[in-house]
């Protein structure tokens, strides 16, 4: 990868975690906040969620989702891994494993659910 492709990597991890922050989450790149910590995912910040950030305009979304899925499991936490990614002039979006979604679907029904026997 030459540098003009790792100064636009690193330009889009910077803008994902200014999405996250935006959103209340104190995200930040892995490798500009401590350097080379041996932590494979781009950004951190999200707990229980390994993330993987992609800012190109052409973006094989399976090899993608491969990497955060292998990194994710080399990490051995259980991190749900996802990809987020962009094009230029587009929003981001958030690809992740339709297992790991029901997941997150099913904790949000629970809570949608409790909070309306609460109410």
């Amino acid at each position: 990868m030459g540098k003009k492709e790792r100064e636009k990597g690193k330009r889009g991890e910077r803008m994902w975690a200014a999405v996250c922050r935006e959103e209340g989450y104190n995200v930040r790149r892995t490798s500009q906040y401590c350097g080379q910590s041996g932590d494979a995912a781009d950004c951190v910040g999200l707990p229980g969620i390994h993330q993987e950030v992609k800012f190109v305009e052409r973006l094989n979304i399976r090899e993608a989702m491969e990497q955060a899925v292998h990194d994710a499991a080399e990490k051995g936490c259980g991190d749900i891994p996802i990809v987020a990614h962009k094009k230029s002039n587009s929003e981001w979006l958030i690809t992740m494993r339709a297992a790991d979604w029901f997941k997150l679907y099913r904790e949000w029904e629970c809570g949608r659910q409790k909070a309306e026997q609460e109410g």
